[in-house]
């Protein structure tokens, strides 16, 4: 990745120290910025940065690739006899939508779940608006049949601005019309709603795996992706922060399979499922264990097993930095859901211990450290797939050694899970460097942009803000 040629682009160049000169002489300093800042066309290059830093610094003794999002699995023939008995032994009534599917497909179905509702809820609001606008002019039509019948005077007496047909309101400007605008009409708003709109506009999933080919294809976005977490993950995660930080043994203790079953069965068919107080901390908490465990393919992916293990044989003060790579190196959806989870599950470990509250009194501790919470998830979030019948003869000794390994990982990626998602300036630097070799345009918009998070105090979060005042032919639809 050599160093591009700034003489020849002197209005666009990196000044050092991480700070960068814009084609309008601004100075942008780098500071580090959660991923979920950057946009798709980012993270895609900082895969890249972080793959070529995995591969010439550091030392894992292991072939390292890039996982691919979505990638369908061979089935073994156990598994391809039991899809067999089950479709034959019972119907089906649905198609799953959330469990022992790829994570991209979950969350496809999740969007397009909502965007059902969102439509269904639109044609409603619309019939009933019809209704309503009809309704004045039958109750005018009826007042004008009984005045004529009364008085042929009556009927004389209406004024040339009313009418007998229902009012419908001039079209309203374009800046105050709702629904989705043309990326075309971004140059002619001012600059709070441009810089609204592009906040807006973040990029999508692709809706489903046969449109992965397409999506491809596209020009990647340079805002940030639509945070890919599935609706059962956030579900579980808001409902147990709220109810069951003091629950101890939460995880550890059984829940009631037929409670369970019947969540994980409306999740599977696309309902929107309310987790409410009523609902037990240790079956929502089953749940989103057997989420996790039932995934095809698990969130740290079976790619990038053999590397993570081996961040374990690097000195202490390099184990961080690797790990941080081999995130970076993740699918958004599988990167986006690990941070939701390793966010909650630092919460809970936070509430272990018992404390004193404000008011003096003495409150239990759920007894799930960090440790504890590693033990129970780390089997499901890191493992490897099992190819052969040969592999599961293993010594247990070397099973047992394999088990303390992930375990020590996802212990250490709950422990600093803040600073494992950050990206620190020298790694943005690379993504701006490759990508002004191929064109310097867009980095001068990504420069302003970030210029804008920055320095500006708006009421948009810092991570979807964004720089107006630039050509609309940038941005993809």
């Amino acid at each position: 990745m050599g160093d591009p040629v700034y003489r020849e682009k002197p209005q666009l160049h990196y000044a050092g120290d991480f700070t960068w000169n814009s084609m309008s002489g601004r100075s942008v300093r780098l500071r580090s910025v959660p991923i979920q800042s950057l946009s798709e066309l980012e993270r895609a290059r900082l895969q890249e940065v972080a793959f070529y830093q995995l591969q010439q610094d550091c030392d894992l003794s292991c072939q390292i690739t890039i996982p691919k999002d979505g990638q369908k699995r061979k089935k073994s023939l156990r598994k391809k006899l039991d899809s067999l008995g089950k479709e034959k032994n019972k119907d089906r009534e649905f198609i799953p939508q959330a469990f022992g599917m790829p994570l991209s497909q979950v969350i496809a179905n999740d969007r397009a779940y909502k965007l059902k509702q969102d439509s269904q809820r639109d044609e409603q609001k619309d019939t009933s608006d019809f209704v309503a606008s009809l309704l004045p002019f039958g109750n005018k039509r009826q007042n004008k049949e009984l005045s004529s019948s009364n008085s042929s005077l009556s009927s004389t007496s209406e004024t040339p601005n009313e009418s007998t047909s229902p009012n419908t309101p001039e079209p309203a400007p374009r800046a105050r019309r709702r629904g989705a605008m043309s990326v075309d009409s971004i140059t002619d708003l001012d600059d709070n709603q441009s810089r609204l709109l592009e906040a807006l506009q973040l990029s999508l999933p692709a809706e489903a795996q046969n449109k992965k080919e397409k999506a491809r294809d596209k020009k990647l976005s340079l805002n940030p992706i639509y945070r890919q977490v599935p609706r059962l993950v956030d579900s579980c995660c808001q409902h147990l922060e709220k109810h069951g930080l003091q629950t101890v043994g939460i995880f550890r203790v059984g829940s009631s399979k037929k409670r369970v079953r019947q969540l994980r069965e409306e999740f599977d068919r696309g309902v929107d499922v309310s987790l409410e107080e009523e609902h037990s901390v240790h079956d929502v908490a089953a749940l989103l264990k057997e989420f996790l465990r039932d995934m095809p393919d698990p969130l740290l992916t079976r790619e990038l097993y053999t590397a993570f293990i081996n961040t374990l044989l690097l000195e202490p003060e390099e184990q961080l930095g690797t790990l941080q790579l081999l995130i970076y190196l993740l699918p958004p959806c599988n990167c986006d859901t690990l941070h939701r989870l390793l966010q909650f599950l630092s919460i809970v470990a936070r509430h272990a211990n018992d404390n004193i509250s404000k008011d003096g009194q003495e409150v239990t501790g759920n007894k799930m450290t960090s440790l504890n919470l590693a033990t129970i998830f780390g089997p499901n979030l890191l493992h490897k797939q099992k190819s052969s019948d040969k592999e599961f003869s293993v010594q247990s000794s070397a099973r047992a050694e394999e088990s303390t390994a992930i375990i020590a990982v996802v212990q250490k990626m709950i422990e600093n899970y803040e600073a494992l998602f950050m990206v620190p300036p020298d790694l943005q630097n690379e993504v701006l460097i490759s990508l002004l070799e191929t064109d310097p345009d867009v980095v001068d918009y990504l420069l302003r942009r970030k210029a804008s998070q920055s320095s500006t105090s708006s009421v948009l979060p810092a991570a979807v803000q964004a720089c107006p005042q630039y050509p609309a032919s940038v941005f993809t639809p």
